[in-house]
């Protein structure tokens, strides 16, 4: 089988940041690395989960809601996948940040929290998620660096 491109970048030179993982004529699918790969630790699992939650609620909700086609986690539990429509890295990286301090900040009831709502709503850790979000924005971030 061919290698997918994501496999083909050297994960031990990325940092946190975001980053331009592909585009597919209109679709821009952005990396949002929150911790350095294989070097740092990985986001607990329930922190992911509530980030997901949070941070799906915000992007589809917000200034670009138009423009976001999907937002989730990375199986290796170092950051996420943003896909947008049309959108730059100047509109992007503001946004992700936006999105990242307003979770850092979260006092809310988690989005989506709900028996009927998700499939496995009580796996949730708003701290977590709160301090992961936290290591991102105060870290000394790449946003330059792109990958195809």
């Amino acid at each position: 089988m061919e290698r997918i491109a994501s496999f083909s970048v050297d994960h031990t030179k990325l940092k946190k940041g975001i980053y331009v993982s592909r585009v597919d004529d209109d679709l821009i699918t952005w990396d949002i690395r929150m911790t350095e790969p294989n070097n740092e630790p990985y986001i607990d699992p329930k922190a992911s989960h509530t980030i997901e939650h949070i941070g799906a609620t915000l992007l589809r909700n917000g200034i670009y809601k138009d423009h976001i086609i999907y937002f989730g986690p990375m199986g290796c539990l170092t950051g996420f996948y943003l896909i947008t429509r049309n959108l730059s890295e100047e509109q992007v990286i503001p946004m992700v940040k936006d999105v990242m301090r307003q979770i850092s900040q979260w006092s809310q009831t988690i989005p989506g929290a709900k028996a009927e709502e998700c499939g496995n709503y009580t796996y949730m850790n708003l701290e977590g998620a709160k301090s992961a979000a936290r290591h991102f924005i105060e870290a000394d971030l790449e946003f330059k660096y792109h990958y195809l």
